[in-house]
């Protein structure tokens, strides 16, 4: 279910870009226990995930994700997020997010 939300917010990404952006490559790889997905579009953003499920079939099945995406953003500047989502939750990292100071 998770990953069909998370496709559904890739498709969604892809149909609200400009008209002008098309996709370069684009690669799903779907098993019953993993996937990867890679996505380039002509603009320069990209996207990279991997997921992974956890203890499948037990009481703590969980879902393990990681992955990346960069676009160009209006100011010329090349964002990056790296990510990990897992059971502790989704950790984003990139030059331009704030770190919590704990």
């Amino acid at each position: 279910m998770k990953f069909i939300i998370l496709f559904a917010a890739f498709f969604a990404l892809a149909c609200a870009a400009p008209n002008d952006v098309v996709i370069k490559d684009q690669r799903l790889d779907v098993e019953p226990e993993k996937w990867s997905f890679n996505s380039e579009t002509s603009d320069g953003a990209n996207a990279q995930q991997s997921g992974v499920l956890i203890n499948p079939g037990s009481d703590h099945e969980s879902i393990a994700v990681k992955g990346s995406y960069e676009h160009i953003g209006p100011d010329g500047v090349k964002y990056t997020v790296n990510y990990v989502a897992d059971e502790n939750g989704f950790q984003p990292e990139g030059a331009h997010i704030p770190k919590a100071d704990y």
